[in-house]
């Protein structure tokens, strides 16, 4: 049913905001706290890591519980994270209560694809999974750029009223509009670890982490990069961010009918930007009307990327969803934090203009992981042939 996964939808935009709206006020953050940019980058490094770290856990913790609560609870905790943050507090205190919400998080998009598929015919899955992502690409277009614009007219701290404020729909939208979900069934944790030893999980699983990790060594200092490298300011990069946003809505409906075709081919489509965009930002240097246009390549190429990354996993392991995507989520923004802390040494060692070659090298390495498992599965087929 369409309308559960554009709940969900709606959620996974509070929790974009929250995560990634900090983007475009990094340095605005640096500068009133005194530090440089790499140690604000932790802000988002940090959120990523504890998702990384407990969202597996979380996500089996939690997988008893009625589904409608469980998303209720963790959009919550992301308009507590807002609210706090918008009073500008000591920076360990910031650090803190954006690391809370975090432990939730991957609980959240589980839940909220769990429910956006529960009562739709399998053909239609990847489809409605789309609907659901494509609020990373929303945030991209409306919430993250316009935070940023508020920001660069009034202060840093308002980027966290508009989280508020998201966060508080979202949850009208969830108490409002979805039903109570209890879990009829609940699957032994036995059941679903097994897929922790499946070799084509494993290698689909490092596919995930190396293809976040090369976006995210540039997109995580976006806003720095358009300024020191391209010479934007803060109004330019915050126009850059909402045509980021709204091509990348576009590119999350189009990967979701695409990987209802074809999983793997979409999601070697999409990851040749990761080798694609850095080339073309070298050769677009100071033209404005070149970057621009490179840009909204980036922004087609990047959105769909936790879409295509989580579809990638779950496809190797269709039977435990749930589970599979907590690990996606989580690997995911392992990759988030590895990107975002070696593009924040490459900024403090070479320069923000080299960050987008970090991504050619670990692009690379998610295309020869996707190799692999194509090895690993025309193997175990035809071992299947030869017993038959």
């Amino acid at each position: 049913m369409k309308k559960f996964a554009y709940i969900g939808c709606l959620g996974f935009l509070a929790v974009i905001t929250t995560e990634f709206g900090v983007i475009g006020i990094l340095p605005q953050i640096a500068e009133h706290y005194h530090i440089s940019i790499d140690k604000a980058g932790y802000l988002l490094s940090a959120f990523a890591l504890i998702i990384a770290l407990t969202g597996p856990f979380m996500t089996l913790l939690m997988s008893g519980f009625d589904r409608k609560k469980v998303m209720f609870a963790a959009i919550f905790m992301f308009l507590i994270t807002g609210v706090v943050s918008s009073f500008s507090p000591p920076f360990w205190l910031l650090m803190l209560v954006r690391i809370l919400p975090a432990f939730l998080q991957p609980v959240y998009i589980a839940s909220a694809l769990s429910v956006a598929v529960s009562k739709a015919d399998k053909k239609h899955s990847n489809e409605l999974m789309g609907i659901v992502f494509s609020g990373v690409a929303l945030a991209m277009v409306t919430t993250v750029p316009f935070a940023t614009w508020l920001s660069s007219i009034w202060s840093w701290e308002s980027s966290f009223i508009v989280q508020s404020v998201v966060s508080v729909i979202a949850l009208a939208g969830i108490y409002f509009l979805l039903p109570s979900m209890p879990v009829k069934e609940k699957k032994s944790y036995g059941s679903q670890l097994k897929i922790l030893v499946q070799p084509t999980f494993i290698i689909s699983t490092l596919m995930n982490f190396f293809m976040i990790t090369a976006w995210f060594s540039t997109y995580s200092y976006f806003a720095d990069y358009l300024n020191k490298a391209k010479g934007m300011d803060g109004t330019m990069i915050s126009y850059m961010l909402f045509l980021f946003g709204i091509i990348g809505v576009f590119a999350n409906w189009i990967s979701g009918k695409m990987l209802n075709k074809n999983i793997a081919g979409t999601t070697a489509f999409f990851l040749s930007g990761t080798i694609l965009v850095p080339v073309l930002l070298y050769f677009s240097n100071g033209n404005l009307v070149a970057t621009i246009v490179v840009i909204g390549i980036w922004g087609f190429l990047y959105s769909p990327s936790f879409l295509n990354a989580s579809t990638y996993m779950i496809s190797s392991v269709p039977q435990s969803l749930e589970f599979a995507n907590s690990l996606a989520t989580s690997f995911g923004n392992l990759g988030v934090t590895l990107g975002t802390t070696v593009g924040g040494w490459m900024i403090i060692t070479k320069g923000v203009e080299y960050n987008p070659w970090i991504g050619l090298v670990f692009g690379i390495l998610a295309f020869i992981m996707m190799g692999v498992r194509s090895m690993l599965e025309r193997r175990e087929k035809s071992v299947v042939l030869c017993g038959e």
